[in-house]
């Protein structure tokens, strides 16, 4: 089949070396513009475009798909579409172009969790399973008929970054499976609108933690903003990130935000006091410093123990 595959971040990877590798004929690879990163701010190209060169196909980064780039994806003349963490919704002049339709690679179990980030959502609700809908996208947001699921369970210690990988994975197996019988051998099923979640696009300060929400809701925060943009506090001035947590289901007499001392059994070196429960730290980063246990980090800082981390 004649495809035009669409994606930016790590999650577009493995769904293209599907592509490939199953031999559907990729036209080009659609990604967003090269950004600047690192203390250089020098020019970074997304992964899909890096994994699209490796492969030895043609990138096209347009700062958007109106007029000029829908004639120009026109011409590729695509049998369809296939998108996969995008980042744009495709207006209605480019789904019309592909006669078996623009499918689209969403990481969660459709209609819980449409929008920017349904990895990370998952997570901040308590979710148990997370998994891949593939689906024919439409004008809406996430909001076309579904032509398979699957689901897997969220562990424990998934962060958004860990969970990502696993459903990229799963994504590039069930597109593989639904290509391979699409146009004809699937019945797309309308979304149960009752149902619907949606998760929005995280901003950079989304990470300040609140001390006084309960430790399991900073826990799930920690795991969801893992690995951008972080959950983080204050210490001395500087940011102090929170990389990995336990929450603690014991009786609290510290103020929200308060470094208690814990004994040494556990994984937790210490322990912050929050609105119901305590947060046990177990890895961080201070700003300017290199990640660290949190053993490595009481031990550096004696006076840690009784400070009160400031809240949001």
């Amino acid at each position: 089949m004649r495809i035009v595959f669409m994606g930016a971040p790590e999650f577009a990877v493995p769904p293209l070396e599907e592509l490939v590798l199953d031999g559907h004929q990729v036209t080009a690879v659609y990604t967003r513009p090269d950004r600047p990163a690192g203390r250089g701010l020098k020019p970074s190209p997304p992964p899909a475009k890096r994994a699209a060169v490796r492969l030895g196909l043609p990138v096209l980064q347009p700062a958007s798909l109106k007029t000029a780039a829908a004639n120009e994806l026109a011409d590729l003349k695509p049998e369809a579409i296939v998108v996969a963490a995008y980042g744009q919704i495709l207006p209605p002049s480019v789904l019309e172009i592909p006669a078996f339709g623009a499918l689209n690679v969403h990481p969660s179990l459709l209609p819980r969790h449409r929008g920017a980030a349904p990895v990370a959502g998952a997570i901040l609700a308590g979710d148990e399973f997370s998994g891949v809908s593939i689906m024919l996208l439409d004008a809406g947001l996430d909001t076309g008929p579904v032509l398979t699921r699957a689901q897997i369970p969220i562990d424990p210690r998934d962060t958004t970054g860990s969970l990502e990988g696993k459903l990229s994975l799963l994504g590039a197996r069930l597109l593989a499976e639904v290509l391979a019988s699409w146009p004809g051998g699937l019945n797309p099923r309308p979304q149960d609108e009752a149902g619907a979640t949606y998760s929005g696009t995280i901003a950079k300060e989304t990470g300040r933690i609140d001390w006084r929400q309960p430790a399991v809701t900073i826990w799930r925060q920690v795991r969801a903003y893992q690995p951008w943009p972080g959950a983080y506090t204050s210490w001395q001035g500087k940011r102090l990130k929170i990389i990995e947590a336990v929450p603690l289901q014991e009786a609290v007499t510290a103020k929200p935000g308060q470094v208690v001392d814990l004994p040494p059994s556990g994984e937790a070196a210490f322990a912050v006091a929050t609105g119901a429960g305590l947060l046990g730290v177990v890895r961080l980063q201070l700003e300017g410093k290199r990640p660290m246990t949190a053993a490595e980090f009481h031990r550096g800082q004696r006076q840690l123990v009784g400070t009160v981390l400031a809240s949001a």
